[in-house]
């Protein structure tokens, strides 16, 4: 799989309405003027999500260099799973995003935590995803999950592994914050899965991916580089430690709907984790990744400070 990086005007539709509340409070503090700030940023000709249609992401090519191949035998990593194959994980995520505004006090605009059960089949584009009973640990959500029973979403991959395309169908029934909530989960984890190297590796070969990836927070793109290390392997079952950081493609963040930009001041993005796949099966069958940091803007005309501290964790398991 590889790390989901998706133009800026086909990924608003599948974005956490997080962005939108923080830059709300955000630019209201700032000064600057941002009338729609907390409406929609799709495009036009972007398909809303809801009303039990289909909506596709594209994802931008990665990539991979070969670091050091490891320790003999070698082979070419490649998903080896037949059409028809089934799986059954369950994914976890948890974000957390705080933020301050000069010397106010620290607000905490984090959504709920969501777990979803998935059974997962493979077919001649890729990957089709049934969701069971989505829970949270938020009473609110987690009834509004209800709503969204009998949604599907999906990878698009290719014959080297690296996912095309995000596809998400959500129950007609499914309330707006439901919505949000997988559409957040969906584009959280594709960011943080993994694409195989271009050439045989074996035991203790680590490798680079690099893709343009868009932060959870906000809608510019960041240089991501996500280092992987093969730790382990039995057969197809492998073991992959990944070292991740983020660097801004520039020096401004530009903000929504053309009403200006913010100074980057501070940019710290990091992340750790150990994910286990099987060549064998089309997801991974556990591990954890998180990723985190501190951002600091300045508001060029007022000069206020706006400091955020991000946090992200991605589970797979039983």
């Amino acid at each position: 799989m590889t790390v989901l990086s998706s133009p800026p005007s086909t990924a608003r539709s599948v974005r956490s309405g997080v962005l939108l509340v923080v830059l709300s409070v955000a630019l209201s503090a700032l000064g600057v003027g941002c009338s729609d700030s907390t409406e929609s940023t799709a495009d036009p000709d972007v398909e809303p999500t809801g009303l039990g249609k289909e909506v596709t992401v594209p994802i931008s090519a990665t990539v991979t260099s070969v670091v050091d191949p490891g320790a003999e035998p070698r082979s070419l990593l490649r998903p080896g799973y037949e059409i028809g194959t089934a799986q059954q994980v369950t994914l976890r995520t948890d974000h957390h995003i705080e933020q301050q505004i000069n010397g106010q006090a620290v607000r905490d605009f984090s959504p709920p935590a969501v777990t979803i059960p998935l059974t997962a089949q493979t077919s001649r584009k890729g990957v089709d995803l049934t969701l069971g009973a989505v829970t949270s640990p938020d009473p609110s959500l987690a009834q509004e999950l209800q709503s969204a029973d009998g949604s599907h979403a999906g990878f698009d991959i290719n014959a080297e592994g690296a996912i095309t395309r995000l596809r998400l169908e959500t129950a007609p029934t499914t309330d707006d914050a439901a919505r949000a909530a997988l559409e957040r989960t969906f584009y959280q984890t594709v960011y943080r899965s993994i694409a195989f190297p271009p050439d045989p590796v074996g035991v203790g070969a680590v490798w680079t991916v690099r893709q343009q990836v868009s932060n959870d927070v906000q809608p510019n793109e960041v240089d991501q580089v996500t280092t992987a290390t093969l730790t382990q392997r039995e057969g197809n079952l492998l073991t992959i430690a990944l070292d991740i950081t983020q660097t801004p493609q520039s020096d401004a963040w530009q903000l929504p709907n053309n009403t200006g930009s913010l100074d980057i001041v501070d940019y710290l993005m990091h992340g750790t984790g150990t994910i286990t796949v099987d060549l064998g099966l089309p997801l991974p069958v556990s591990g954890s990744v998180n990723i985190g940091g501190h951002l600091s803007y300045r508001e060029p005309r007022t000069k206020v400070l706006l400091r955020q501290n991000i946090r992200t964790q991605v589970r797979w398991g039983d």
